[in-house]
């Protein structure tokens, strides 16, 4: 998209406004308008789009006459969403682009310039395709200086449509196009914020070359290349190599390969803009004459959020799990907080941020990133307080009320502000919560029990077989119930922080009768629960369901013991891993949790840092002793979710 403008005598200022249905780079006068990548990021596109706002006087002059410009990528607005290779687009309409420009002179008046047909556009340009699953192809020999340039036209140029035309016989469509889902963008902008110089070159057993940068980390491969006119250099990502090769099996469906064809005019230097890889190893194929790693670079890519938490031990083994918690973090919140970076998924998946929060709040100062993410999932709450299992929403099944999950609702406030004491995020939510807490309360009825239904229980348990990663030890009621209680008592606190105090008292009175339930519904008077498993204990101890002294010892006591009799080995997964440590240290055995973190055995904390790992995987054994990939169909080597222990 193009157009030029003429700047009046005598401006003083020049502000810019900027959004796209899409990703999208800006220039003005021939400069790169802001550092950042992937803007506007993803949201809930039909009722939250955001904006971003630059000074920008420094880039015109009174008197001039400047190109402004953009060129738009689908981003995640025109990518395909779904699993098993069967992929749509979420959203209805093509990529699109708006602009304000704001202009104001010595004297205080305000010209506004906007996007309208006397822009032009066009779809031919050097990046020829761009997928956030597949990956980039740029080719120099289409470049020209059409956004850099006074009088030189985009080539194939033509009007610019205005999208309202475009939709006209598409009403649904039409309808999405509000002008009151325009937001101030209120989350850090993603951009470069490290880079990663190339450790090792190898040669596989294939003959290939690939690159290992030493650390699984997310962004894209700067390069400085120089070669024959037409001929292309291609990088494929991967996280691991697998028998000396490029181990792209986990990846699925997603390509994660970019593709640089070059002019022939002399030296380039160029990285992907419209897409991002996980990745710690490049395969490079084309490369002309003899590779010198000193020409690549890897970009880090997230959003650059403030480092708040650091910890530093006596125990090399340890500092590397948390580097890998770090590792997984950064990579995992590109715009939103996704399950993984690397494959055809990267979906905000509402499970794991909400196991991870409060881990995440400690690291980062994650309140403006989570915040907005928040006002996504309100979003796409539905009508009556279901929450969708990924926040925004692209998947075209209805949502179910899945515990743990949909629980990201009221326990993501919750910790935001148990973490910086800031209520402004739970005025923001609290209808959002309540609606929640009041569907599952339907759902439980007279019993003050939440079970049954579609859930995801422990989530890949060790136990679970890879076919079934809901199918965990501990019994799933006891995880919806859990939930409950622990998100009512959430909103019930809530409310007294904003001075609700009717809602504080039925809430808490609410939480109380649900505790009470639980009580007497799963554990014994034994102390032990009625689901002999390690999650079940963790719930039970680490989200106070059991207050009397002499009970909540023996449920720790038979916690402990669970964990020496299976040496120490991990036992639970996504709900109970966050709380293992935590409700043996509450019940007097501090040195069990020690034990139990230090452990390096698989399944375990520590056993994928023995086996080199540098961020946190999605199964306790992704990669198996061997050296092999896990068969399973889920096998992520950067997923948050295990490394809320931090």
């Amino acid at each position: 998209f193009r157009t030029e403008v003429d700047v009046p005598d005598g401006v003083v200022g020049a502000v810019l406004s900027v959004t796209s249905h899409g990703v999208h780079e800006v220039s003005l006068g021939g400069v790169r308008v802001g550092d950042e990548l992937l803007s506007p990021g993803w949201t809930a596109y039909r009722d939250v789009l955001p904006f971003s706002t630059y000074d920008v006087t420094d880039l015109i002059g009174g008197g001039s006459r400047v190109v402004l410009g953009a060129t738009v990528a689908e981003g995640w607005y025109g990518e395909r969403f779904g699993f098993d290779g069967n992929f749509a687009t979420a959203y209805a309409g093509p990529i699109a682009f708006a602009a304000q420009l704001r202009l104001e002179d010595a004297e205080g008046v305000v010209t506004y310039l906007t996007t309208g047909t006397d822009w032009t556009a066009s779809v031919v340009g050097p990046v020829t395709s761009a997928s956030i699953y597949q990956g980039e192809s740029f080719d120099a020999r289409l470049a020209d200086d059409a956004l850099l340039r006074v009088g030189v036209d985009l080539p194939d140029a033509r009007p610019a449509a205005l999208l309202t035309d475009v939709l006209a016989d598409d009403p649904q469509a039409l309808a999405d196009v509000r002008l009151d889902r325009l937001v101030p963008a209120s989350t850090p902008p993603v951009r470069v914020t490290q880079t990663v110089a190339v450790q090792q070159v190898l040669t596989t057993p294939s003959g290939a070359t690939v690159l290992d940068f030493g650390q699984n980390l997310v962004g894209g491969v700067r390069l400085r290349v120089d070669g024959p006119a037409g001929s292309t250099v291609t990088l494929r990502h991967a996280e691991v190599l697998e028998n000396g090769e490029l181990g792209v099996r986990p990846l699925r469906f997603a390509k994660a390969t970019d593709t640089l064809t070059l002019a022939g005019d002399g030296p380039l230097e160029w990285a992907p803009a419209f897409t991002y890889h996980g990745f710690r190893y490049v395969e490079v194929t084309g490369w002309p004459g003899t590779l010198d790693p000193a020409d690549l670079v890897a970009e880090v890519v997230h959003t650059d959020m403030v480092r708040t938490g650091h910890l530093t031990t006596s125990d090399p083994m340890l500092d590397q799990l948390h580097s890998n918690v770090v590792w997984g973090l950064r990579g995992n919140m590109v715009s939103l907080p996704t399950d993984c970076p690397q494959r055809d998924e990267r979906l905000g998946w509402t499970g794991d941020i909400q196991v991870f929060t409060p881990t995440a709040a400690y690291l980062y100062d994650v309140s403006g990133f989570l915040g907005s993410w928040l006002r996504d999932l309100a979003a796409d709450q539905v009508r009556g307080g279901t929450v969708p299992l990924v926040v925004p929403n692209p998947l075209p099944f209805p949502p179910a009320e899945t515990a743990a999950w949909s629980d990201a609702a009221t326990l993501v406030p919750d910790a935001l502000f148990a973490q910086y004491g800031d209520p402004s995020v739970l005025a923001a939510q609290y209808a959002s919560m309540r609606a929640w807490v009041e569907d599952v309360r339907a759902i439980a009825g007279s019993r003050d029990l939440w079970t049954g239904g579609f859930q995801l229980g422990d989530w890949l348990d060790p136990g679970a077989p890879p076919e079934n990663p809901a199918d965990a030890r501990c019994d799933a009621d006891i995880v919806t119930s859990a939930y409950y209680f622990r998100s009512t008592a959430a909103l019930a606190r809530a409310a007294q922080v904003l001075g609700n105090t009717r809602d504080a008292a039925t809430y808490a009175a609410l939480a109380h009768r649900i505790r009470a339930a639980f009580v007497a519904e799963f554990v014994t008077p034994a102390g032990r629960m009625m689901s002999d498993a390690h999650t079940a204990y963790a719930l039970a101890i680490g989200f106070d369901l059991v207050t009397e002294p002499g009970l909540r010892q023996r449920l720790g006591d038979r916690l402990a013991e669970l964990v020496r009799s299976h040496a120490y080995r991990i036992r639970t997964g996504f709900v109970g891993t966050p709380l293992l440590t935590g409700a043996l240290d509450a019940t007097g055995h501090t040195d069990v949790a020690y034990r139990l973190l230090l452990e390096t055995g698989c399944p375990s904390w520590l056993y994928p840092v023995t086996m080199g790992a540098t961020t946190v995987w999605e199964r306790w054994d992704s990669m198996l002793p061997d050296g092999s990939i896990n068969p399973g169909e889920m096998t992520s080597f950067n997923h948050y979710a295990r490394g809320a222990v931090a």
